[in-house]
C-alpha cells in the first residue's frame, strides 16, 4: 500500500498543532502540577503524532490501521488530562477553548482518514479475492 509520506498528512499536522500548543502551555506551570498532570498532557498528545508517524513506517495496512486507532484512543486521552487541568484550574476557559478548537478539527479529520485508508484495505483485499 502506497501511503502519503506521513509529514504531508493533515491529520500529522494537526497533532503537531496540538501538541506544540500543549507544551507551551505546560511548560510554564509550576513543578507540582507540570510533573503529575502536564506529563500525563503532553505525552498523550505527542502520542497521537508519534502513532501516525510510526504506523505509517509499518509494512502492513493492518499495522498502519492499528496505530491510526491507537492515535485516536491517544486524541481522547488527550481530551481527558485537559478536562482535568481545567478542572484544577491550571488552564483558563481561552486556554482551553483554543486547545479544543484544534481537537474538534483534527477528531473528525482522523476518523475520515482511518475510514478511508480501512476501506482501501478492504477493496484490495476484495480486489485479491476475485
Amino acid at each position: 500500500m502506497a501511503r502519503a509520506n506521513f509529514e504531508n498528512l493533515r491529520i500529522y499536522q494537526l497533532s503537531e498543532k496540538l501538541a506544540d500548543q500543549i507544551w507551551d502551555l505546560v511548560s510554564l506551570w509550576d513543578a507540582f502540577p507540570r510533573d503529575t498532570v502536564g506529563k500525563q498532557l503532553v505525552r498523550a498528545a505527542d502520542s497521537i503524532g508519534a502513532n501516525i508517524a510510526e504506523g505509517s513506517g509499518r509494512g502492513s495496512s493492518q499495522d498502519y490501521r492499528r496505530f491510526l486507532r491507537i492515535s485516536r484512543g491517544s486524541l481522547y486521552e488527550t481530551l481527558h488530562w485537559l478536562r482535568r487541568a481545567y478542572m484544577r484550574k491550571l488552564l483558563s476557559a481561552k486556554q482551553t477553548k483554543e486547545i479544543r478548537l484544534v481537537i474538534a478539527e483534527l477528531s473528525p479529520t482522523l476518523n475520515a482518514y482511518l475510514r478511508s485508508v480501512s476501506k482501501s484495505a478492504s477493496l484490495k483485499t476484495t480486489e485479491r479475492n476475485v
